[in-house]
């Protein structure tokens, strides 16, 4: 197995146990794996591959837990600019209804390559319509080429607008063939082993898309396979409305009765779910994927996130659609976080949310949400996930009080390097696996065919 050695680090951010963090430190991988940490002079002096990250920060590969990759096509179309959640929806989803193969596969190694950049290395995504052949399979492929680890959620709708739902019937599935390709993705690509680079997840959509028997149903495959659930709940208020009046409960409410709370299972957005859904939540271990960039651009409110941290909730980061966020800059995210906790929770003041616990929620939070102890921290044993950032841009000037809050309130420039299992995928702020203009200008052509139909 060949090794990888990076070293003479200005700090390395280990969140390990101990949460070590180790001026002049350093991290030697064999394989796919990390073997050791610690400050330089301990460490190997020798590599097949070495590293030198002086004058960088090194930290643990960032999870996103919820994405849409495929939209990163549609971002800002003018008639969704200003629109909350479901009205921005009704706006694109006839858009979306003329996403082909090709279109998927290359937006989702457009979204990848945007994320690799800003610091994550393994990102879930809910791929939830598959017009004109789309399948799954597209995204699977496109991952594995650009280099992510990657947990495909299978997401699904049916129930269109002539049953009462949001989507228009034109982009929803039946029941028996949604459950049928699940199984046949699970079979296919789904990897339980340790350090897995890709996983299938059951996603059906989000209540005012879905069944409560898909959502059943749903869950019992997730468990009879042993795989992960996925869907949005309690997103605004709107959402709150649809569930109180199609189905006489709130959204936590909703999904206790319907199998979907567990250590297997996490919620994006969770915007307005109430103290008793965090309570159960707590009890429970059930996860939350918290956006909070597209619960700005929706205006769908602030997520009560300091009170589910206290309560024990488990916490991801995540940036959600790139037509509801736009960006997939997860470092840029993490500062949102931070911030938006602060603007949330004034009577605790400017300490309600920390640059540390911002970064747990974005790596070990992460890891949790998406039912994993091999991700998220830098340890013997864990995945060789590994994030060097450069401490001497101009954004970053000034800042080397603490390097690691610097990553959270100053201007945060892409990544330098990016390992992955093991593999460097970012070298010197350059992507490894992709011809970035040749890409972007294909994506670009592919966004105006989407839009034009």
């Amino acid at each position: 197995m060949g090794t990888l050695l990076i070293r003479n680090a200005r700090l390395l951010v280990t969140m390990d146990a101990d949460r070590r963090e180790i001026a002049d430190g350093a991290v030697f991988v064999r394989g796919n794996a990390i073997e050791a940490v610690g400050p330089s002079a301990e460490l190997p002096a020798t590599a097949d591959i070495v590293i030198d990250a002086r004058d960088q920060i090194v930290i643990p590969g960032l999870v996103n837990t919820h994405h849409h990759f495929y939209q990163t096509l549609t971002r800002v179309l003018p008639a969704a600019q200003d629109a909350e959640l479901f009205d921005w929806l009704q706006v694109l989803y006839p858009v979306w209804a003329r996403l082909t193969p090709e279109m998927a596969f290359v937006s989702t190694q457009t979204a990848a390559a945007e994320l690799l950049l800003s610091g994550c290395t393994t990102s879930s995504d809910h791929l939830y319509l598959f017009p004109n052949g789309t399948r799954l399979d597209d995204t699977l492929e496109a991952a594995a080429q650009v280099g992510i680890r990657f947990h495909a959620a299978r997401g699904a709708m049916s129930v269109g607008q002539s049953q009462g739902g949001l989507p228009p019937d034109s982009v929803v599935e039946a029941e028996d063939a949604i459950l049928r390709d699940t199984e046949r993705l699970i079979a296919r690509w789904h990897d339980p082993d340790r350090h897995a680079m890709q996983r299938i997840v059951v996603a059906p959509c989000s209540p005012f898309s879905v069944s409560q028997g898909l959502m059943r149903d749903a869950a019992l495959l997730a468990r009879r396979h042993g795989v992960s659930l996925h869907t949005h709940l309690a997103e605004n208020a709107k959402d709150i409305a649809y569930t109180r009046e199609k189905f006489g409960c709130t959204p936590a409410e909703y999904a206790e009765q319907l199998g979907w709370v567990g250590p297997d299972v996490w919620h994006a957005h969770c915007v307005q779910l109430d103290e008793a859904g965090i309570a159960l939540f707590a009890r429970t271990g059930t996860g939350v994927a918290h956006c909070p960039g597209s619960n700005m651009r929706l205006a769908s409110g602030v997520a009560p996130i300091r009170r589910m941290l206290d309560a024990g909730v488990p916490v991801g980061l995540a940036v959600d659609g790139s037509a509801s966020n736009d960006s997939g800059h997860l470092l840029g995210e993490a500062r949102l976080a931070l911030l938006l906790q602060r603007v949330a929770n004034v009577d605790r003041g400017p300490g309600a949310l920390t640059a540390r616990e911002v970064l747990e929620i974005a790596t070990l939070g992460g890891a949790r949400v998406l039912g994993r102890d091999d991700i998220g921290a830098l340890a013997p044993g864990m995945a060789a996930d590994i994030v060097t950032v450069p401490l001497d841009d101009i954004g970053m000037a000034g800042a080397l009080h603490d390097p690691l809050a610097a990553l959270f309130f100053c201007h945060v420039p892409r990544v330098r390097h990016s390992i992955v299992n093991g593999r460097v995928v970012v070298r010197d702020g350059e992507l490894q696996t992709l011809e970035l203009p040749r890409h972007v200008a294909r994506h670009n052509a592919l966004a105006r065919e989407l839009v034009a139909g």
